[in-house]
């Protein structure tokens, strides 16, 4: 008999425990050479290409697409071709492992089955769960802890998936209509009667041309329901004076240009702004945990950016704080080429603690931000408009043409109160004022 490899799912970002297979490149019984693509893993924002890591013959898929796959897992088997690298060389002792646990039998998702029939919360430390006979996934499963929902309660909740499988989605839609489980006794087969639900309202949607979600809008969909449903937005608004800046980067966008080999933006300069801020007001760079409060150590600057799809993601910029003006600047720029080209890597859109969305791109004076979850604050930065404004000058007053720009910024009000949302707004501001050193370009 031909000898048989198993490839594995790698690693594909720190903090990525699973992907979703979205389309096998290579079909059974096709031939492939090292370094083709074999399938397409989505991993939260980012679908990734994932090549052979050796020359074979594809034997058999061992997951569909759709399926929920753990990083480390066996998803395929192929007949290697003579001389070929083995792929299990170049996988790491985790997959190597999950390799020995699959090899002779196709993978199977086991189900969880919890020890005690009582109802518990899921939480952080030691629980003891119901007895339900169904597979979470490890995303569900994050969900769920974050909410503190117990699996006497997940096992209430409908699913959509296969074979009545739970998925993100049906979690998201639960918490929307207001958990209707969360308080039903396990001794009862009914729902609480005074729990809330959202109502059945037969509202009429009109007629026209149906355009399906496609993966990202509805994970973006479901991730703005969310905050919306988690954080109590408040919106905190305030004008900043650009003129002199904007009349700093005009004199030296060139001469830093043919320096540094990168475009000077006003994005560098307002995350240089964002992160100075948030050192004086480190409360706004934290996020909940149930009722802790995790002040982040890192201030890692997210920054809302288009897809040519239309559709949003947030690289973010590391180590905000601790970069100069021309290392944000090729920052910035790096990520935007590589959103552009949609080829950012899950690495790239991991580990923000606060967002900045630059609504005047498009043409807005300002915008209203719904958070980035679980962060608790997020920055809109509007159009900068030439207008004419009052200046008060040794008592005096004059009109001038000023460039003028509005900052927005919605906050967590669970964290965040009106008082700190607006000092940090303020200080925002007054960065974004001020002319950078020429010393430090």
């Amino acid at each position: 008999m031909a000898k048989m490899e198993d490839f594995v799912l790698p690693k594909m970002g720190e903090s990525i425990t699973e992907g979703t297979v979205l389309n096998w490149m290579v079909q059974p019984g096709e031939s492939f050479e090292e370094g083709d693509i074999l399938v397409e893993v989505g991993t939260d924002k980012v679908d990734n290409e994932v090549p052979a890591t050796a020359s074979g013959i594809m034997q058999e898929h061992l997951f569909n697409s759709g399926d929920v796959v753990e990083i480390g897992a066996v998803i395929a088997r192929f007949e290697p071709v003579e001389g070929a690298v083995s792929s299990t060389k170049k996988t790491d002792n985790s997959a190597q492992k999950a390799t020995q646990k699959t090899s002779s039998e196709k993978p199977k998702q086991t189900p969880l089955k919890p020890k005690k029939a009582v109802t518990s919360s899921i939480s952080n430390t030691q629980t003891s769960f119901v007895n339900v006979d169904r597979f979470i996934s490890p995303l569900v499963e994050s969900i769920a802890r974050e909410h503190h929902i117990s699996y006497e309660e997940l096992a209430r909740i409908p699913g959509t998936g296969k074979d009545n499988r739970l998925r993100k989605s049906d979690v998201i839609q639960y918490l929307n209509e207001g958990r209707p489980y969360q308080f039903a006794q396990s001794v009862s087969p009914e729902p609480d009667p005074t729990a809330y639900r959202i109502p059945q309202l037969n509202l009429d949607k009109g007629t026209g041309r149906i355009v399906e979600m496609d993966r990202m809008r509805s994970m973006i969909a479901d991730h703005m329901v969310y905050s919306k449903h988690t954080s109590p937005h408040v919106t905190a608004y305030v004008e900043a004076d650009l003129t002199d800046v904007v009349r700093f980067r005009e004199s030296v966008k060139n001469e830093f240009q043919e320096k540094h080999g990168n475009k000077l933006t006003f994005t560098p300069l307002f995350v240089k702004a964002v992160a100075s801020a948030i050192k004086e007001f480190p409360m706004i760079n934290s996020s909940l945990d149930g009722k802790n409060i995790i002040v982040k150590e890192e201030i890692n600057v997210g920054m809302a950016t288009a897809l040519p799809t239309g559709n949003l993601i947030v690289p973010v910029v590391k180590n905000a704080d601790q970069k100069t003006l021309p290392e944000l600047a090729a920052d910035v720029n790096r990520l935007a080429g590589l959103a552009r080209d949609n080829k950012l890597g899950g690495d790239d859109i991991k580990g923000s603690t606060f967002t900045i969305s630059n609504v005047g791109t498009f043409g807005s004076l300002m915008g209203t931000p719904i958070i980035n979850q679980p962060e608790v604050a997020i920055l809109a930065t509007g159009i900068i408009k030439k207008r004419a404004e009052v200046i008060t000058e040794n008592g005096e007053d004059r009109i001038e043409i000023r460039s003028m720009m509005m900052l927005s910024l919605s906050f967590d009000h669970r964290v965040v109160d009106g008082y700190l949302g607006g000092s940090f707004l303020k200080k925002v501001a007054d960065n974004m004022a001020l002319v950078p050193d020429l010393k430090d370009l």
